[in-house]
């Protein structure tokens, strides 16, 4: 298992400590609110290096400028969006040492926002709102075709990259990618075990880049049962497109 650690905020969000190579040093990404991951840094005894910020959404920054005031750290940003707090702004293509294993890679992911980026490294990627487990975010700042691009970004890279989400939207995406694809078995197969997760008590995140590409209708938008169930056969971004109109009147 990946000894990334899970930290609750809010109603469903997710903050993540990346371990370092150093015993106890973690980057902390997204922190919306300082004080659950101050209670997770007493609880675990760790040391923060660096926070990550995926975008602007408050509920992803606003324990920022707590947390880098109290430890004195470097805040990781995208260079598109005004995040206070942010010392390096970065951009696409850029490497950033978090002191973990090995350098992260910045991958530019608009659509949610106009400047999202994720972090790849690890063999992980930390995507923020752009994608979900099943899912992906709305359309806030960008266009259909971002995101769209942007989603097969993501699907392009190893298929064993650990998928580490902002939001615990898990069975609600699922009931959607359903919904979509009654005859899929792998969407079922999810189910099961999304529930079986969160009855223990455990994240249904983070699944993998595989794993999304079996079980997510935003990345599946070529597969005729799902560009059946759009009625849309023209394009790739065409499809997409309905599905995430439909996705956001859907009542489940």
């Amino acid at each position: 298992m990946d000894n990334v650690i899970a930290v609750q905020a809010f109603r469903d969000n997710y903050i993540w400590l990346i371990p370092g190579q150093k015993p106890g040093c973690v980057a902390i990404v997204d922190p919306g609110d300082a004080d659950p991951v101050l209670v997770a840094l007493a609880q675990h005894r760790l040391s923060p290096t660096a926070i990550l910020c995926t975008h602007h959404h408050r509920d992803h920054t606003g324990g920022v400028e707590t947390l880098a005031r109290r430890f004195a750290i470097p805040v990781y940003g995208p260079a598109a969006e005004s995040i206070p707090g942010v010392t390096h702004p970065v951009e696409d293509g850029d490497t950033i040492d978090i002191g973990a294993r090995e350098s992260y890679t910045v991958l530019a992911v608009p659509g949610h926002t106009r400047g999202h980026v994720a972090y790849v490294g690890d063999g992980r990627v930390f995507c923020g709102d752009t994608l979900f487990v099943a899912g992906c975010g709305r359309l806030f700042e960008g266009t259909a075709q971002q995101l769209h691009t942007s989603l097969m970004r993501l699907a392009a890279l190893p298929p064993t990259t650990r998928v580490y989400c902002g939001h615990e939207y898990t069975l609600a995406n699922l009931a959607f990618a359903r919904h979509v694809e009654p005859n899929n078995e792998d969407i079922l197969a999810f189910i099961r075990r999304s529930k079986r997760l969160l009855a223990a008590g455990q994240p249904t995140i983070p699944s993998t880049i595989a794993d999304e590409r079996r079980i997510n209708p935003f990345l599946r938008s070529s597969v005729p049962a799902v560009c059946a169930a759009a009625q849309k056969l023209d394009t790739d971004a065409t499809v997409f497109a309905t599905l995430r109109r439909w996705k956001d009147d859907f009542k489940g």
